[in-house]
């Protein structure tokens, strides 16, 4: 009977915020960006929408078993506190099973259409998100979100490995780029809900080692982030165009975490997590451009 009320009340928009659309649309972006640096030309079609759907599907079952792990702290965060399966429009068996369906459904178009590497670097991000961090690592440590967005900066590898079938250096350094953006711009959100995460007892930096300590780490990695993505261009997988990109938004980044360090404005937490967001979009943008205006390396 619990079933069927539950079944009642969702409709078609609870199962989609469960997939977490634009989280998973950010992925899908490094991801076909990915795929269009590994090759000089044009990405094969079947693989540029069969490769990225079944990524896409596997993201989103990793973040709806993030949503039945996380339901009960999510009743408790402003932020979150509306999800479906936090306000129990969607039951726990639904929920489950739409996972399941989205996991072995993505899985399978990787496996018959793609290839077997990609289909298995898929399946580690996935248990890499949706168990090994939401499970234990985000309850585990203040360094959660360091090791886990591992899983989270995969994606641009798995668009390569989709058109190539095998692993490169210029894709990990994609995968670098993601994995040192992570930390501070999550952080920065930790840093505006420091209250709800301590509240429901979630170790993030913030909480477990305070909103200055915090500050710093992010500066810090935000430094390490703008060296980071200056190695494209050292490298010779990218041009000057990305150069010129890379250099401007990395200053702007570099901005908010001063801007955050000084402490004079409110809402700076927010701003660098909004402008973190925008920063990763147009980085890749401009990757993927000068890849074509600019064609620099052999690959």
């Amino acid at each position: 009977m619990a079933v069927l009320e539950h079944s009642e009340r969702a409709s078609w928009r609870d199962y989609k915020e469960l997939t977490k659309p634009n989280v998973v649309l950010l992925m899908i972006l490094t991801s076909v960006i990915g795929m269009f640096m590994a090759v000089p030309g044009m990405v094969p079609l079947d693989v540029l929408i069969l490769g990225n759907l079944g990524i896409a599907l596997c993201a989103g079952s990793a973040a709806a078993v993030n949503h039945l792990v996380d339901q009960r702290v999510d009743q408790q965060m402003a932020r979150t506190h509306n999800r479906p399966l936090a306000q129990g429009r969607v039951g726990n068996l639904q929920a489950s099973v739409f996972a399941a369906v989205l996991g072995v459904s993505g899985m399978a178009i990787l496996l018959v259409y793609i290839n077997a590497i990609t289909a298995w670097l898929t399946l580690a991000s996935l248990v890499g998100y949706a168990f090994v961090y939401t499970l234990f690592l985000k309850r585990a440590t203040p360094q959660n979100i360091v090791i886990g967005g591992l899983a989270g900066a995969a994606p641009p590898l798995l668009g390569w490995t989709a058109v190539t079938g095998e692993i490169h250096g210029h894709a990990l350094l994609l995968v670098l780029i993601i994995f040192a953006w992570t930390p501070p711009h999550f952080w920065a959100l930790a840093i505006a809900r420091k209250e709800e995460y301590a509240a429901v007892e979630i170790p993030m930096l913030p909480v477990t080692h305070g909103v200055a300590f915090t500050k710093l780490h992010i500066l810090l990695y935000t430094i390490i982030m703008f060296l980071i993505t200056l190695l494209p261009y050292a490298t010779r997988m990218s041009g000057p165009l990305y150069l010129l990109g890379a250099v401007v938004l990395g200053l702007g980044f570099l901005y908010w975490a001063i801007e955050l360090m000084r402490g004079k404005n409110p809402g700076a937490p927010m701003e660098t997590f909004r402008y973190s967001i925008i920063y990763l979009m147009a980085l890749f943008v401009i990757m993927l451009a000068d890849h074509y205006i600019f064609p620099v390396s052999t690959l």
